[in-house]
């Protein structure tokens, strides 16, 4: 874990000097109380808090490499690794982010979009993400198969594709998640058949507001009346917004 120490003196803001020492002890085995209470003069002071920090980082520093490795070895595997992708799983620093890159290559069940690519509708749907002047019905009719017969049928293949590839975009799902954590509004509804049951919940019948700036006990309060069948709940930022990034 020594090799995470310049890494996680930048992000707890510690000198990397107390933090490769740190990490030098736990892996002789030394705990955290122990370093702590004992190592005081080689650790430069360091608290049980902050050296602590120091331990979680690194396994998860360690978690993330692991995890990075495999995902470059998956799609090399596969024959997709691009200078650009490899680039951008390097610099990945969550593992959500890590995720979102290895989406589109990783093993999944048969989706819709999967079978429109066997029905060879890609190219259908590459030529309407161009935008392109002509006409969509004509360029459709162009496919016609012993399974897709229709324009329709095309269309909606082609519809399939585009769908799966803009889920699948790292870049949207980042932003769209930054917009969800920014902007959602979190709503709560009872069902009505329940509301005798659920009178303990009344202030959230109908309740209506920012998700960012819900205080910790309502959003648990409201979860838990979800949980219990009481409430329907939501978070949905501006659609508008939402397709303004999408666009």
């Amino acid at each position: 874990m020594i090799e995470f120490a310049a890494i996680l003196a930048t992000s707890l803001q510690i000198a990397e000097s107390k933090v490769f020492k740190v990490l030098s002890l736990l892996e002789e085995g030394a705990t955290v109380p122990f370093i702590a209470r004992y190592r005081k003069d080689v650790t430069g002071n360091l608290d049980e808090v902050q050296i602590l920090a120091i331990q979680q980082g690194a396994a998860l520093q360690k978690e993330l490499a692991e995890r990075r490795a495999s995902i470059l070895k998956s799609i090399e595997e596969q024959g997709k690794l691009t200078e650009a992708l490899e680039k951008a799983i390097i610099a990945a620093t969550t593992m959500v982010q890590l995720e979102d890159l290895y989406l589109p290559y990783k093993t999944k069940r048969k989706t819709k979009a999967q079978t429109a690519r066997e029905q060879g509708l890609e190219p259908l749907a590459l030529w309407l993400l161009e935008q392109n002047p002509d006409n969509c019905i004509d360029k459709a009719n162009t496919f016609f198969n012993e399974v897709i017969t229709t324009s329709d049928l095309a269309l909606q293949g082609a519809r399939d594709i585009i769908a799966e590839m803009i889920n699948e975009n790292a870049e949207v799902r980042q932003r769209l998640r930054q917009l969800f954590e920014k902007e959602a509004v979190l709503k709560s509804e009872v069902f009505e058949d329940k509301k005798i049951e659920a009178e303990k919940y009344k202030d959230y019948f109908a309740y209506s507001g920012p998700a960012s700036a819900t205080p910790s006990h309502r959003f648990l309060a409201m979860f838990r009346a979800s949980m219990e069948g009481f409430l329907k709940i939501d978070a949905v930022p501006d659609p508008e917004l939402s397709l303004h990034i999408l666009e």
